[in-house]
C-alpha cells in the first residue's frame, strides 16, 4: 500500500530513501525504487481499471511541477479520456510531424542512396542527383516533402516540357518515385502529385504530342544565384561579356558590340545607339554598382574601342565565345536564354509593372494607343527593376562592388 506522507515537502522529497509510494495527494505519488532512484506517479481509475501514469523523475521535475502534471491529467480523465493513451496520441503526432518536416531534396538523396545497390550502373545515381539540382531542387529542394502539391511539380515541368519533353519527363517520373517512397517512409500522404496516368495528363500534352518549338533555353531564375559565383571563376573574355548581357538583360550582339564612347560612367548609363538596336531605337541602359564594377575590370585591360575585344584589336568578339562559356560549364542553355530568365524573374518575383520590364528588354510596346502616349522610356523605374535584379543574381546590396572574378 502507498505510504502516506501527509502531503509532501520539497525537503521530504529530497530526504526520503526508503523504497515505497507517498501519496501527495489529486493522485499524485513519489515512487522510491529500492536503489534510490525517485519518480512521480500519477494513479488513477478509467473503465473500471487502475492504471499509473510517469510523470518524470524528481531530478528533473519537481514537486511543484508534478503536482500541475497530476491536475492537468485529472482534468483529462474527468473528461473520460484516457491521459496515457492521450499522451501516446500526442507523441505519435509529434513524431508525425517532424517525419514530414524532412525537405524534398533530403527525401531525395535517401531515395537514391537506398536504390544505388539495385540500380545497374553507378553512374545512375550521379544523372538522378544532376538532374534533380538542375531542375527540381532549386525550385522544390527546400520545401518540406509534404507540401508538394500539383502546383509546385507543375512549377518545375511546365518551363521545360515543350522545350526539353524528354528530360522534363524523366524529372516527372522521378519527382513521383521519390514522393511515393516518402509516402512509404510516413513522410507525407495522400494522392501523388506526379502521377501521370489520370491526373498530370490531363494537364500536360503528352511527350510525343508536343509540337517541337525552337526557343532560347533558358536557366531557371531560382538558380541564377548560386550559378552567378560560377560563371565568375570562368576565365576568359566570353565569361565577361556573358556577365554584362545577365546583368543589364542587353541581347548578344549588343554586347559584343558594345564601345566605351557609350559608356557615361559618371551618368551611369549605357546608350546604345539605334543603328545597333534590333528595334532601331536608341536604347538607354542603367548600370548598376555590379555592371559599373565588372567594366571597371574591363577598363584595366582595354585594348581599344570595343569593351570586348576579340583574337585582333579592334575586332569584336566572336558570339561563339559566350555560348562556349555556357559549354565549359556544361549547361544547356544559351546566352540569349537570360532575357527570358530575366523576364520571368520579373513576373514572378517582382511587382515591377510589364511595361517596365518590357522596356527593360528593349521590346516595342505592342499596343499602338499605349505607344502613342507612352514617349518616354521608363529609364529610372528600370534603373530600380535592373538593381534589384542585380542584387538577386550577384547577392550584393548595390552599394559594394562585384567580387574579383
Amino acid at each position: 500500500m502507498p505510504k502516506k506522507a501527509a502531503g509532501l515537502t520539497a525537503r521530504k522529497v529530497e530526504t526520503i530513501r526508503t523504497p515505497g509510494l507517498f501519496a501527495d495527494g489529486n493522485g499524485l505519488y513519489l515512487q522510491v525504487t529500492a536503489t534510490g532512484a525517485k519518480t512521480w506517479i500519477f494513479r488513477y481509475s478509467i473503465g473500471g481499471k487502475r492504471r499509473d501514469m510517469g510523470l518524470g523523475s524528481t531530478t528533473v521535475v519537481s514537486l511543484a511541477q508534478a503536482r500541475d502534471k497530476a491536475v492537468e491529467a485529472k482534468k483529462v480523465v474527468a473528461a473520460g479520456t484516457d491521459p496515457l493513451e492521450a499522451r501516446k496520441a500526442q507523441e505519435a503526432a509529434r513524431a508525425l510531424e517532424a517525419a514530414r518536416a524532412v525537405t524534398f531534396k533530403e527525401c531525395a538523396a535517401s531515395y537514391i542512396e537506398s536504390m544505388q545497390a539495385g540500380w545497374k550502373s553507378t553512374k545512375h545515381g550521379a544523372q538522378w542527383t544532376s538532374t534533380l539540382e538542375t531542375y527540381a531542387y532549386p525550385l522544390i529542394g527546400s520545401l518540406p516533402i509534404n507540401v508538394i502539391d500539383t502546383n509546385l511539380v507543375l512549377k518545375v515541368l511546365e518551363p521545360i516540357w515543350t522545350t526539353k519533353t524528354e528530360t522534363a519527363s524523366r524529372v516527372r517520373g522521378r519527382i513521383e518515385s521519390i514522393l511515393d517512397y516518402a509516402k512509404v517512409r510516413g513522410h507525407r500522404s495522400g494522392e501523388n502529385p506526379a502521377r501521370w496516368r489520370g491526373h498530370l495528363d490531363h494537364i500536360l500534352p503528352a511527350k510525343n504530342d508536343v509540337v517541337k518549338v525552337e526557343h532560347h533555353a533558358a536557366l531557371p531564375y531560382a538558380s541564377m544565384p548560386s550559378f552567378w559565383p560560377k560563371l565568375q571563376v570562368q576565365d576568359g573574355m566570353g565569361a565577361r561579356a556573358l556577365e554584362l548581357a545577365i546583368l543589364t538583360a542587353t541581347r548578344t550582339n549588343e554586347v559584343l558590340g558594345a564601345k566605351w564612347s557609350e559608356i557615361d560612367v559618371e551618368r551611369r548609363v549605357w546608350i546604345i545607339p539605334p543603328e545597333r538596336m534590333k528595334p532601331g531605337v536608341e536604347h538607354r541602359v542603367p548600370l548598376t554598382e555590379p555592371t559599373l564594377a565588372l567594366l571597371r575590370k574591363m577598363g584595366a585591360i582595354r585594348r581599344g574601342e570595343l569593351v570586348f575585344t576579340g583574337q585582333t584589336k579592334d575586332r569584336p568578339l566572336s558570339n561563339m565565345a559566350m555560348n562556349m562559356t555556357l559549354r565549359r560549364m556544361k549547361l544547356d542553355v544559351t546566352p540569349h536564354g537570360f532575357r527570358s530568365t530575366f523576364r520571368t524573374w520579373v513576373a514572378e518575383k517582382t511587382h515591377f509593372p510589364d511595361d517596365v520590364a518590357e522596356a527593360a528588354l528593349s521590346h516595342t510596346q505592342g499596343n499602338k494607343v499605349v505607344a502613342a502616349y507612352q514617349r518616354g522610356d521608363l529609364f529610372e523605374k528600370r534603373r530600380l527593376l535592373m538593381q534589384a535584379w542585380a542584387q538577386f543574381v550577384t547577392g550584393l546590396d548595390g552599394k559594394t562592388e562585384q567580387a574579383d572574378g
